[in-house]
């Protein structure tokens, strides 16, 4: 066989790998099909197709049932998403808590302003300035991030908005979406809780309304570039390590009945 039949069959056997691996057309045991098809799907001769599917079962990604067909092999490995989804599934729901959050917190904001005492108005202050300087560690960055919401949910002087807040910070793990973004996070916080600050210091409603709504679209916006930019990565990075596996072909017999015609 040429170096370009090769090529060709090996790149089909890549295609297959993705529809059972990324495109998830075929689950562990579900039976291909038949080869006129495939190969017309495909794009390839039938030879250059039974030469992708060689490639394929020597390493237990397909076997053959003879007399019934193709099928995917029951390896468990090609279902193996390398914690990528665990991860997607975070950023998801860190999309989700940001959504609640900008639904509930423009409005404490507001409530804060109008009911704050000196007492809150100064430690909103406090929390606000430390805020105000680039802090690195993401452990550290959410903990005072944190105080100075509830800070502001506690001046006005609402039992109820505090256990909400407690409740969405519950939600979700912030603090290790944050620490893949550190960078981006520190510029967007710095000038965002300034401005929440210096609004609620000056007793201005809107104005802190406002900015709180701000500070927050900020964060699902950097989320949301950080899912789409996790699930162009992880695709990339799944094939490769599923490719690892497969990365030496083995010549073995391919009987005639392999696909069911």
């Amino acid at each position: 066989m040429s170096n370009r039949n090769v090529m060709l069959s090996e790149k089909v056997a890549d295609q297959i790998l993705k529809m059972i691996t990324l495109e998830k057309r075929f689950n562990l045991g579900d039976k291909l099909p038949n080869e006129n098809e495939l190969a017309e799907e495909l794009g390839v001769s039938r030879t250059t197709l039974r030469e992708a599917v060689k490639f394929l079962i020597a390493h237990n990604v397909l076997e053959i049932r003879r007399g019934k067909g193709t099928f995917v092999a029951n390896n468990k490995e090609l279902n193996e998403d390398y914690g990528f989804s665990e991860l997607d599934n975070l950023l998801l729901g860190a999309m989700d808590l940001f959504e609640m959050r900008i639904m509930f917190e423009p409005s404490m904001a507001r409530y804060a302003v109008e009911r704050a005492t000196d007492e809150d108005v100064a430690e909103i202050v406090r929390l606000g300035e430390i805020l105000q300087k680039p802090i690195t560690d993401p452990h550290a960055r959410t903990e005072y991030d944190q105080e100075f919401h509830f800070a502001i949910a506690r001046a006005t002087k609402n039992e109820f908005v505090v256990k909400i807040l407690s409740i969405i910070y519950a939600g979700i793990e912030v603090e290790r979406v944050f620490s893949l973004v550190t960078k981006e996070v520190n510029q967007y916080t710095v000038v965002d809780h300034t401005l929440i600050m210096e609004f609620i210091k000056s007793r201005d409603a809107a104005g802190a309304e406002a900015a709180m709504r701000m500070h927050i679209l900020h964060a699902y916006d950097l989320t949301k570039k950080l899912k789409e930019s996790n699930k162009e990565k992880s695709k990339k990075e799944l094939e490769e390590k599923i490719l690892e596996t497969i990365c030496n072909n083995t010549e073995i017999d391919i009987p005639e009945e392999m696909f069911d015609n």
